[in-house]
């Protein structure tokens, strides 16, 4: 079987036996495409899709027969809302044959997390895990908090269900084996112990305070624990300090006690922490409100790691199990994956699933649904916890939902909205200027959907407030238009609109910054976008905020009007959004040093050249015959780095 990337990379040609086949009859309504399409289908395992007239993908699904499963698709009498809708709509099928089912069902998670169909169940994760890195590209190991790919040389240790998890482990892990934090080029340029060694959080192998031979043992031991020898690492810290004590070497004692101490913190917060359960995921799904929640707890090395809730988007017609089926598979289609797995629920292909979970990680895994025993605890527990997020979820849906129909109502929109995008900008007196949009929805604050925007026009003015806002709005609407089409008339179905489009548009300003707003809408064609200036009271007073809109006088609402309190809070968390940008962006530049714009200096000449000479700003005035004295640095790029610094001066 090829890679999952080799078989969804639908740019270039398929191959051997996964290449796509496309049934088409795009003049005939769903039942009759699915019926063309059945004639001509294997007894064989495989993925299929069913597409709309425009295009779009509205379902994945797999098959141990593909002829079979889709037969069932030809007639719509009989099956439910949901199914019924997708059969009508399709208008092409593509096809796509796998040697066994495993192999289809590992390729159906991994289109559906890709496509995201309007049909399948989706698993709403913009999020990778965070993770514990031991570097292992060093002679002094550093820990770190990673996220995303592995490309680092070192020990991952993880999932954790939050960075804020990983930061706590991490604060005791240097209190208890005194490992460093910084970077590589930090530990090269100390010549002193730093803050973290005299707060004894770090035993200083930068500057020999330890001996290389010794912190590596402390790194030993930090890996011990983290990969379920705490028990083992425990009893030697404990004997270490009986001998301390025994000899008098009451400070050595104190510090094995600290460190002792600090492990004991690390176990104390893990809250649930099950005995003979060293790896495993347990997944817990409760439904009410058409919605369904999924919780989902992470235990290594006996330890409890966290975890996160999740509301995956499925038709209320579903079940758990269904949903927790299609979940479970999804979640683990870029995850490693671990030995055991436990769900609050039983479904139909566990085994199933359970069979390509094993394909996917090349050893076994079991997924199992408790009967009895400290399994079925940590199930139940996995329950409470879904249970009560998926209340305080359905509480803020509620409300949310009527404050976009109350935003509906005081904007004159023709329904709630289901889109709506809040633009800001931030500079210091034009520098590192930067726009920002974030979007909001039914579900609240959509993060992933959130764009942060480089000034970057040359003909700006610093500070052209107006002119930068004409470039956001810009280049977010020309980038729109050209993807998804003009815009549908107002007339339009809600569920026919692109989820691309805005329902209205908000932007942080008085009238100048809605005429300059306008004036890019009717370049494109887009006159007809809804749009809202927010301008600030009097004194900047929170309250006192006036609308202004295109064919409307400019009004306020009153004072503690809900729909207020929820414009507020968008234009407050676009602005946040976008100082939080700017900060960024200013922090880079300011990080910036002119010696990586010099071509040939690399980080080895570059560090020589700090070391010997101490800053940039004394290697920019050094002569020649000085550079060339700096290991490493040959006359050739000595004169490259004077030039650079010193254009059109005599050598």
């Amino acid at each position: 079987m090829e890679t999952h990337a080799d078989m969804i990379d639908e740019t270039t040609p398929a191959r051997g036996d996964l290449a796509w086949e496309t049934a088409e009859a795009s003049a005939a309504p769903g039942p009759q495409v699915i019926a063309a399409a059945v004639r001509t289908l294997p007894n064989a395992p495989g993925v299929y899709r069913m597409i709309s007239a425009k295009g779009d993908v509205l379902y994945v699904g797999k098959a141990r027969s593909l002829k079979k499963r889709v037969q069932n698709y030809t007639r719509i009498a009989g099956q439910n809302g949901r199914i019924a809708g997708m059969i009508a709509a399709t208008a092409t099928m593509d096809f796509v044959r796998t040697r066994t089912e495993t192999e289809a069902l590992l390729l159906e998670a991994n289109l559906i997390k890709r496509l995201r169909p309007r049909f399948n169940v989706l698993l709403r994760d913009d999020k990778s895990f965070p993770y514990i890195l031991i570097t292992g590209d060093h002679e002094a190991p550093a820990i770190l908090k990673h996220r995303g790919a592995r490309r680092q040389k070192g020990d991952y240790f993880g999932p954790f269900a939050s960075a804020g998890a990983v930061g706590r482990t991490i604060n005791a892990l240097q209190k208890a084996f005194l490992i460093r934090t910084c970077s590589d080029s930090v530990y090269e340029s100390r010549t002193r112990p730093c803050l973290l060694h005299q707060i004894k959080r770090c035993a200083a192998p930068c500057t020999g305070e330890i001996a290389i031979a010794d912190y590596q043992a402390l790194v030993a031991e930090a890996k011990a624990f983290l990969s379920g020898s705490s028990n083992a690492v425990r009893t030697h810290l404990a004997e270490q300090m009986n001998r301390a004590a025994e000899n008098l070497d009451y400070e050595a004692a104190a510090i094995c006690r600290d460190r002792l101490a600090a492990l004991s913190h690390i176990e104390a917060h893990q809250e649930i922490n099950p005995r003979g359960i060293e790896e495993a995921d347990v997944f817990a799904a409760h439904q009410d409100g058409g919605m369904t929640c999924v919780q989902v707890f992470f235990f290594r090395t006996g330890q409890n790691w966290g975890n996160r809730a999740y509301f995956p988007r499925a038709d209320k017609s579903m079940e758990a199990g269904e949903v927790l089926q299609a979940f479970i598979a999804q979640f683990y289609d870029d995850k490693p994956v671990p030995r055991l797995i436990l769900a609050s629920t039983e479904f139909e292909e566990r085994e199933l699933l359970a069979a390509a979970l094993c394909e996917r990680a090349g050893r076994r895994v079991k997924i199992a649904v408790p009967r009895r025993g400290e399994k079925v605890r940590l199930v139940e527990h996995a329950l409470t916890n879904a249970r009560e997020a998926l209340g305080r979820k359905l509480a803020e849906t509620s409300s949310q939902e009527r404050l976009l129909a109350g935003l509906a109502q005081v904007f004159g929109l023709e329904r709630p909205p289901r889109r709506v995008e809040v633009y800001d900008n931030s500079h210091i007196m034009g520098a590192h200027a930067v726009g920002a949009m974030i979007v909001a929805g039914p579900e609240g604050f959509q993060k992933s959907s959130y764009r942060k925007f480089n000034i970057r026009s040359a003909e700006l003015v610093p500070g052209d407030d107006f002119g930068m806002m004409r470039e956001v709005l810009r280049r977010r609407f020309a980038r729109l238009v050209k993807e998804s089409g003009p815009r549908p008339g107002e007339d339009a179905d809600a569920e026919a609109v692109d989820a691309a489009w805005p329902d209205i548009v908000v932007i942080d300003g008085g009238k100048g910054q809605l005429s300059a707003a306008m004036e890019v809408l009717r370049e494109l064609g887009l006159e007809s976008q809804p749009i809202v200036s927010i301008a600030k009271g009097r004194d900047r007073e929170a309250g006192r905020e006036t609308f202004h809109m295109p064919g409307r006088e400019p009004f306020m609402l009153p004072h503690r009007d809900p729909v207020l309190y929820f414009v507020q809070r968008l234009r407050d968390e676009a602005h946040r959004f976008a100082i939080g940008s700017h900060r960024a962006r200013r922090a880079k530049a300011m990080g910036a040093n002119p010696l990586d714009e010099i071509a040939g200096i690399g980080p080895g000449r570059k560090r020589a050249l700090l070391q010997h000479f101490g800053t940039a700003k004394a290697v920019s005035r050094a002569g020649i015959p000085d550079l060339m004295a700096v290991k490493g640095i040959s006359q050739s790029v000595a004169e490259a780095i004077y030039d650079h610094f010193n254009e059109g001066a005599p050598k």
